[in-house]
């Protein structure tokens, strides 16, 4: 446990660069992200704010379900596509599509 202490106390390192500002609910890819789960009849989407998690990887998850392996793959492109589309963001990481039991597409501060 004194380890866990001793990273809680450590100020983050910014090198001299602003660091990135954090996203709020209605930040442009959130809403993007939202609305092209919903296109593709994505289910049960939850949207969890991370940001008082000082700990936390992402600013926000998002987390949906599909019925079947056809439609995660629809859900996931198309929100790749989108949020290319509309907000000029790639991925930064993908996980999932080889098995297609789930699919991650992370975007640094937001996590589908």
């Amino acid at each position: 446990m004194e380890q866990l202490a001793i990273l809680s106390n450590r100020i983050p390192k910014t090198n001299g660069r602003k660091s990135a500002a954090r996203l709020t609910r209605n930040s442009k890819i959130i809403k993007t992200i939202i609305s092209a789960v919903q296109a593709k009849k994505g289910e049960n989407i939850i949207s969890l704010d991370l940001r008082n998690i000082q700990e936390a990887v992402a600013d926000f998850f998002i987390i949906c379900e599909a019925s079947n392996q056809p439609q995660i793959r629809a859900l996931s492109e198309y929100v790749e596509k989108q949020v290319e589309e509309k907000c000029g963001e790639k991925p930064y990481h993908q996980e999932g599509y080889k098995s297609m039991k789930w699919v991650l597409v992370d975007y640094v501060n937001v996590v589908l």
